[in-house]
């Protein structure tokens, strides 16, 4: 289950401090599976019930970076959307996100440099209201102007 705002672009002439954009996505064992495969990261951790429940989180945890991947989902598609570019992003782990919980990732302009296309996004993901990932995202918005 995938919930989003609309997709689509927000041009740099038009995004503005305080604008938030977010898609909300119940994180599923195939799409832990799959993460694993397209990744490589087989980490019992995330894929084997008996040793994750001797682990420091008692059981099985989705990959970390599938759950920023939710993030970069929010910039692609909604917030400054499509042609955005990533320039970096910072990332802290808080909680982790296990099988068939639902995510909300959320980004929240801090930051705006017209003139280079720039835009600082605060990052968070939140499971039942809970943050389980805060971070910062730096992109190049697209721009109406001609090239």
């Amino acid at each position: 289950m995938l919930d989003t705002l609309p997709r689509g672009t927000i041009c740099i002439e038009d995004i503005e401090m305080g604008m938030a954009r977010h898609v909300q996505k119940q994180v599923t064992e195939q799409d832990i599976e799959l993460f694993a495969r397209i990744s490589t990261d087989r980490n019992p951790v995330h894929l084997d019930d008996e040793y994750a429940r001797d682990t420091i989180f008692e059981g099985r945890i989705a990959h970390g970076m599938l759950t920023a991947g939710l993030i970069s989902a929010v910039i692609g598609e909604q917030l400054p959307g499509h042609g955005s570019v990533y320039l970096g992003q910072s990332l802290r782990f808080l909680a982790p996100v296990r099988p068939g919980e639902m995510v909300r990732a959320e980004v929240t302009v801090t930051g705006i440099d017209i003139a280079k296309r720039r835009v600082t996004l605060d990052c968070r993901c939140t499971v039942d209201g809970k943050p389980v990932l805060v971070g910062e995202a730096t992109v190049m918005a697209p721009t109406r102007a001609p090239a």
